[in-house]
């Protein structure tokens, strides 16, 4: 396969796993600003999906209509969810012989929902759910049509390591800001609505009740979940078990060294986690422990620039 269509459906998968995560992190925010009666901030969302700077957060965080517009709507920040469904379709564009028809007619089905001029009227004046929930939609339905569809080949390997690699820093990301927070506030340890979001943002609420509904809310037993169970699909591990599971699939006798280098790193990131726990974790420091989980992940998306899509 050329490294400039490996590279395509990689970065397409991305940006639509990308999206999935920015919108349910929103509609679960956004009821959450509704419920509280404390004054609720966008601060985390912000700084997680956006890179916005300390300015420009001070002028968004509290304000939830301007935070959902900038988010899925905006021009002019690079990862709303209109920019970033509107790179996914221009990849898929020029890998069009590569994905099945109706993979295609999905998406760009995707791509006019998210330039749909109601959508701005809801997200601004009426109900923004109902905005959130038809993108939502699209997303599952983009799903559900690569897993029928898509041949199961090497493009659909470069797909799912694109997802997984996307999905996993997500779950690092939204860990990192979540558990950062509680040093700035400690009654956050002890609060079950707290947990009871970061579940429902990522969806493990219902999982994370079938194998704790006798402990309750508690803080280690999310960190539990969301990094170390291999049978939640949005956990770190789950994830970079898939990375390694596809990466597999793309071994050649033409690429043996760039292979081996990438699946070493590859392994040793999924050997630390699959040989941590809750208790190792927490001595080496869940900030630290976290970062470089990150950094890992990124040397793997840059190993696969390098050797996979000629800098593509």
């Amino acid at each position: 396969m050329l490294s400039r269509v490996a590279s395509s459906l990689y970065w397409m998968s991305r940006y639509i796993e990308r999206s999935d995560g920015i919108l349910r992190m929103l509609k679960i925010n956004y009821a959450s600003s509704q419920d509280t009666v404390q004054k609720f901030t966008w601060e985390p969302v912000v700084r997680i999906f956006a890179g916005v700077e300390d300015e420009g957060v001070e002028v968004l965080e509290h304000d939830s209509r301007a935070v959902l517009k900038y988010m899925v709507l905006d021009r002019e920040n690079p990862n709303s969810v209109l920019n970033i469904i509107t790179q996914a379709r221009e990849n898929a564009r020029g890998v069009q012989e590569h994905i099945p028809k109706d993979l295609w007619q999905c998406l760009n089905e995707y791509y006019h929902a998210v330039r749909d001029p109601k959508l701005n009227f809801w997200l601004e004046k009426d109900d923004p759910i109902t905005a959130l929930d038809i993108l939502i939609k699209q997303g599952m339905l983009y799903y559900g049509t690569f897993e029928i569809t898509m041949e199961r080949g090497e493009g659909r390997a470069y797909m799912n390591i694109g997802h997984y690699l996307e999905r996993s820093i997500q779950s690092v990301d939204i860990l990192d800001t979540k558990f950062g927070s509680i040093d700035d506030n400690p009654d956050l340890l002890t609060d079950t609505t707290y947990w009871k979001h970061l579940l429902l943002s990522l969806g493990g609420y219902e999982i994370y009740l079938k194998n704790y509904r006798s402990k309750g809310f508690e803080a280690e037993n999310v960190l539990e979940q969301v990094i170390l169970n291999n049978d939640f699909p949005r956990s770190v591990v789950y994830a970079v078990n898939h990375i390694q599971m596809y990466f597999e699939r793309l071994k050649s006798e033409s690429n043996m060294d760039d292979f081996r280098e990438l699946s070493f790193l590859i392994g040793r990131l999924q050997s630390s986690i699959k040989y941590s726990s809750v208790k190792t974790i927490r001595l080496e420091g869940l900030h630290e422990y976290l970062t470089n989980v990150r950094s890992e992940l990124f040397k793997i998306g840059n190993k696969l620039n390098e050797h996979y899509f000629a800098f593509s």
